[in-house]
């Protein structure tokens, strides 16, 4: 689905905005492929189905917002492509949490609910922007996010209720990618000119301050606590784990066969 490009006349603003939708673009679209890993795998066919369409909206939404980098630097949708499959891991700038390999499936499940609460939260920060065409589609892709986190929240409050083990599984998981989680916030270059240009209404560490508090309201009820760790940042200045070398080295194998092709 194509959409009307932004319009941002003042350079800089132009390239913090290019920038930010980068990393929402890069969180999207490898959280999407780790997701459809599940596919054929899951605990039973209904989470096969659930969570294999869940990664192609994901992977939809990440085409969304690479569609509107590529118009910010002037290039066409038909670069599309080579901006998601064609650079090399240190110009990526999507957060170190979702290039994680899944694990086990409450690992996965974990991440889903951490990632889409934060991304109910900064999709809605987009939605109150004043930038032309942004609002509108952080609040249609709200609307697909809503489904994607409820479902993820089912089945976390499933394995916390389940037995006292599979309740200390889950906090051991958690106890583990807490520090990452927090890097979904990790501050992306230019935001203080998006934020004194009134074109992103709320800065990183605010959006961050009402993530937790949700996150807290969440896991309470289900006896799970939030480590009290430093967060482990990075991922949005281009600093990786291996794992984002070894999966792009797999998801990109196709289109480098022949980048000129079209698939």
């Amino acid at each position: 689905m194509a959409r009307a490009a932004v319009s941002v006349s003042d350079p800089p603003a132009r390239r913090a905005l290019a920038a930010h939708l980068l990393a929402v673009a890069d969180d999207e679209f490898l959280l999407g492929h780790r997701h459809a890993e599940w596919t054929g795998f899951g605990p039973d066919i209904e989470s096969d189905v659930a969570l294999s369409s869940i990664a192609q909206e994901e992977m939809g939404h990440a085409r969304l917002f690479y569609q509107q980098v590529l118009a910010l630097g002037g290039r066409g949708e038909g670069e599309v492509d080579a901006l998601a499959y064609g650079r090399p891991p240190a110009e990526f700038r999507n957060a170190v949490l979702v290039e994680r390999p899944n694990d086990d499936w409450g690992f996965s499940i974990l991440r889903l609910v951490l990632y889409d609460l934060a991304d109910e939260v900064r999709l809605g920060v987009w939605a109150q922007s004043s930038i032309e065409v942004i609002p509108d589609l952080a609040r249609t892709l709200s609307r697909e996010e809503k489904y994607h986190r409820l479902y993820g929240e089912a089945w976390l409050a499933r394995l916390a209720e389940a037995t006292p083990e599979s309740r200390g599984r889950v906090q051991a998981a958690l106890d583990a990618v807490w520090p990452e989680a927090r890097g979904l916030f990790e501050l992306v270059e230019g935001e203080g000119e998006l934020v004194d240009a009134g074109l992103v209404t709320e800065p990183a560490a605010a959006q961050a301050a009402r993530w937790e508090a949700r996150v807290r309201a969440l896991l309470q009820p289900l006896d799970l606590r939030l480590p009290d760790v430093p967060p482990s940042l990075g991922g949005r200045a281009g600093r990786h784990s291996p794992d984002l070398t070894a999966l792009l080295e797999e998801m990109t194998s196709v289109w480098r066969s022949d980048p000129g092709a079209t698939w």
